[in-house]
């Protein structure tokens, strides 16, 4: 058995790279740890956060930062400390239902992913990557978004579909699974000590922290979807400061949405501008709106879907009263919405014609994406808005938070508006774009719906920067929650 290590991170790549190149592992296989070789932090704790705060809640977060200390004490990679992590994390928390590795964790484990350690990986056709956390958060990670043939990690055991909170004992590996003459190891944590590994590369914490971040463009599969509140990532210090904002962050909160449901916006704005809760106009095509003749008629805004609130801000920035189409908003948010809403049946010919109804008495928004997507994407646009009108005005919508998202595919969405005042700047953009001319229209134009809705599709994700995609509803909440996002109240209306 040979082992190779090198503490200099340059040195083991250009290494590994010189061995590839001359074609000695065209036939072997990459064993490496993840958290060791691709991940520039050492810490684990954040990702357990992560799963303590959407799993178990506010006060398990709570409990697991406070153990932080004496888990930072034994060390977080060893067995006593990554024993106290799971156990505070995961006891009592049902495993039929946890998502959280597929639905939260993905993002925050990209984002901390360095370019040279995912390089060295993915120069190998078959990786087999192990971890020291649970495997329930670390497969889905590893195989769908970074290309990992096997996930070698512990299970959790569990009684009666809850998790116990206690790793099962390491299992040697499967020698089937490898032809130990063609392995290659990477990190400090490779394979059991039976199993032969003929070289291994591996590369410093200190040296990981300088890494460049593996950019977006970059990642074999994008993070389109992703769910969860914590918009931030919590290490053991912004934890710490995230309990300490909470209670001014609470009495804000109320503030801004009482102020927010209340006041007229050119009242509230300077006073939720004030209480830090800012909105940011983009005004290139406003004073076309200002045309008293236009005005008159009933205009369709069509724009993005960032959160609930996106239809009352555009009312608000363009001062002037909307009514909006929803299918799932809360009954709490209904009742206390400034503007008109009406709910949609996702029966075709029904929210047609309730649409053109309304359009003949006012403006309206509707936001065709169906669904909220927080990343820089653009769900596919529903064509129906298209027949309605031929006087439509795109709006692109952003929204910036640092601490809590303002949206949820498997929380309460009663609080999503909560949440989303609850940062301590949020920042809502909204960009007024082009009124579409006769010839990008259906009536006018003699374009198909589908023609129309990719085209103003096309134009509001230029505006933002961001990628449009043929995804639906349907596939974020498959992805998310596992069912398609549509089941039934108890009056017998569709809802989330």
């Amino acid at each position: 058995m040979f082992y190779h290590y090198t503490e200099n991170a340059e040195s083991a790549m250009e290494t590994i790279s010189l061995v590839h190149e001359t074609g000695k592992l065209s036939k072997r296989v990459l064993v490496f740890d993840f958290q060791g070789t691709m991940l520039r932090s050492a810490s684990l704790f954040p990702y357990f956060a992560l799963v303590a705060f959407e799993a178990g809640g506010l006060l398990r977060y709570l409990l697991l930062l406070l153990s932080y200390p004496l888990v930072w004490l034994v060390g977080e990679e060893s067995q006593v400390g990554l024993n106290i992590m799971v156990f505070l994390t995961f006891f009592g928390i049902k495993k039929d239902t946890f998502r959280i590795g597929s639905s939260v964790l993905p993002k925050f484990f990209l984002q901390d992913v360095g370019r040279p350690g995912f390089e060295a990986v993915q120069s190998f056709e078959r990786k087999v990557a192990t971890s020291k956390m649970p495997r329930v958060m670390v497969e889905c990670v590893l195989k769908e978004y970074l290309g990992v043939d096997a996930v070698v990690a512990r299970e959790i055991k569990s009684f009666h579909g809850y998790y116990l909170g206690l790793l099962h004992e390491e299992k040697k590996h499967n020698k089937s699974l490898l032809d130990s003459s063609n392995i290659v190891g990477i990190g400090r944590q490779t394979m059991n000590a039976d199993q032969e590994v003929r070289e291994v590369y591996l590369a410093s914490d200190a040296e990981k922290t300088t890494w460049e971040v593996l950019p977006r463009e970059r990642y074999p599969k994008p993070v389109i979807f992703h769910d969860g509140r914590l918009a931030l990532r919590p290490t053991p210090l912004s934890s710490l400061a995230l309990f300490m904002w909470l209670p001014l962050g609470l009495v804000l909160c109320m503030l801004r949405f009482t102020v927010g449901i209340s006041l007229p916006f050119n009242v509230s704005g300077p006073i939720l501008s004030f209480l830090g809760a800012r909105t940011t106009l983009s005004k290139s095509h406003y004073p076309q709106y200002l045309n008293k003749e236009i005005e008159q008629r009933g205009t369709l805004y069509v724009c993005n879907h960032r959160t609930l609130l996106d239809p009352l801000y555009i009312s608000y920035v363009i001062n002037k009263p909307l009514s909006a189409v929803t299918y799932s908003l809360s009954r709490f948010n209904e009742l206390v919405s400034p503007i008109r809403t009406i709910r949609l049946t996702r029966d075709r010919e029904k929210d047609s014609e309730t649409m053109g109804k309304m359009l003949s008495s006012g403006s309206l928004v509707v936001c065709p994406e169906g669904t909220t997507c927080r990343e820089p994407y653009l769900l596919r646009f529903s064509p129906l808005f298209a027949e309605l009108t031929d006087d439509i005005v795109p709006v692109a919508v952003d929204v910036q938070v640092n601490m809590f998202y303002g949206t949820t595919a498997s929380g309460n969405k009663a609080l999503d508006p909560f949440y989303y005042f609850l940062n301590p700047k949020p920042n809502y953009c909204v960009k007024i774009l082009a009124r579409l001319q006769p010839c990008n229209t259906c009536k006018a134009g003699g374009k198909s719906r589908i023609e129309v809705a990719n085209y103003v599709q096309s134009q509001i994700g230029k505006a933002l920067g961001f990628a449009c995609t043929s995804f639906t509803r349907k596939d974020k909440y498959m992805t998310l929650v596992g069912h398609d996002g549509v089941c039934k109240r108890p009056s017998g209306e569709p809802g989330h």
